[in-house]
């Protein structure tokens, strides 16, 4: 717009800064404009931290400040500062166990579809899309990946135990959970000292139940804990991998846990994709030993999270325009190729980019194709308000059983009863 300047308007403005003090042009000029601070607040590791960069290379108006804590932590803080009106990220990711939670409180978040998202909507399969959804029909939440399920393995503590560690011969073992438990046992009978067939209780219970065409929700949000025998069956046939002596010990997410990937403490767990991320991290020392074989049944979800953006915010157009391109198959591709994290736009399913992609850290492992292969039949369940709470309560449960605490029944009980009090 400087070229627009009539030369008169120009002569005059020269001649006033000269009686000003005799300020030239470049000196007298403004500084670069301020930018935009984005914050985005996750939890763990979304591999976004290159894909920031390259934002604001391709955006210098912006500046993108991740904020990050633990998963329960960050969403206690999402609750918190919806509750009291401030705090809130411009981004605030959310997890599918918690996104029922967030969505009861449609009017705490921008509505996505009047930014724009019903342009992006092809992006996602249909239940990825419908799952951020609120009652009243707004768009909360745009997909990031989605926790297809494989099963992630120690070679070098299998090959010590006796039993074959060829990727397709081990997933050959475990065409069911009964297999895995049995395929357990053969390792238990090697007796390896300080290590246990898989790590503890959680993650094979998640795991189980996220084979389940319905959990611990109705679609009309009645939850069906007591009546719905899958998830009984999910915890019973954890139970039996515990009474079996297969167990490690270990409390998901601890820092036992973070060691005992370090250590070698557990052969297998049942492995999200986004678990290969956290493998990475935490077993730096492990890289060629892991590999990654098929989930026992086959194929499930669990996990997978949503970027919403938050009434609070003052610059919540931006905000999605961010979020957007976080969430571009382009960008959701870098992510997994990088970290692991399983896309969640349908177009990669095919692509050679995703399918053609294998991970040195796991041996080579066709990544890319087992967890194709797992999302691509596999049905999403329906996650009410309180899943995320629900699946705690369910969770010590089997912990108290551990840990000789109680039998299964009275831990199956009293989990029924807090569960409860929680609703």
């Amino acid at each position: 717009m400087r070229g627009l300047i009539a030369p008169a308007v120009t002569a005059l403005l020269l001649t006033s800064l000269a009686a000003c003090g005799g300020q030239s042009g470049p000196t007298a000029s403004k500084g670069p404009a301020e930018k935009t601070k984005i914050v985005i607040a996750t939890f763990n590791d979304f591999g976004y931290q290159s894909l920031y960069q390259e934002y604001e290379r391709l955006h210098p108006d912006i500046d993108v400040v991740e904020r990050v804590a633990a998963a329960e932590e960050h969403h206690r803080r999402i609750a918190t500062s919806l509750a009291t009106g401030k705090g809130a990220a411009d981004i605030e990711a959310i997890e599918e166990g918690w996104i029922g939670q967030f969505k009861a409180q449609p009017d705490k978040f921008a509505n996505l579809l009047d930014l724009g998202a019903g342009q992006i909507k092809d992006r996602w399969p249909a239940w990825k899309w419908q799952t951020s959804i609120s009652k009243d029909g707004k768009q909360l939440g745009l997909g990031t990946d989605v926790g297809g399920l494989a099963m992630c393995y120690r070679t070098d503590l299998f090959e010590k135990a006796g039993l074959p560690t060829d990727r397709e011969e081990v997933s050959a073992l475990w065409s069911t959970w009964d297999g895995y438990i049995e395929t357990g046992k053969k390792f238990a009978a090697a007796k390896l000292p300080k290590t246990a067939f898989f790590d503890g209780p959680v993650v094979m219970y998640r795991a189980v139940l996220g084979q389940a065409d319905v959990g611990l929700y109705n679609t009309d949000d009645t939850v069906v804990v007591e009546t719905n025998p899958a998830v009984r069956a999910a915890f019973d046939k954890t139970i039996q991998a515990i009474d079996a002596g297969l167990s490690a010990k270990i409390t998901a997410w601890s820092a036992d846990w973070n060691a005992g990937f370090q250590r070698g403490s557990f052969a297998t767990i049942a492995c999200p994709s986004w678990m290969m991320a956290y493998i990475q991290e935490q077993a730096k020392n492990a890289a060629g030993k892991w590999d990654i074989a098929k989930i026992p049944g086959g194929t499930g979800n669990w996990g997978g999270s949503f970027l919403t953006v938050p009434k609070q915010g003052k610059n919540q157009q931006k905000a999605f325009e961010l979020a957007s391109w976080l969430t571009a198959p382009e960008q959701q591709a870098k992510v997994f190729r990088s970290k692991g994290n399983f896309p969640s736009t349908t177009k990669l399913y095919t692509d050679p980019v995703i399918t053609e992609f294998k991970n040195p850290f796991f041996n080579d492992a066709p990544v890319g194709k087992i967890f194709s292969e797992s999302v691509a039949t596999m049905k999403a369940q329906y996650l009410g308000p309180k899943a995320g709470d629900i699946n705690t309560a369910i969770n010590n449960a089997l912990g108290r059983v551990e840990q000789g605490k109680q039998s299964p029944t009275d831990a199956w009980n009293q989990a029924l009863v807090e569960i409860k009090k929680i609703l």
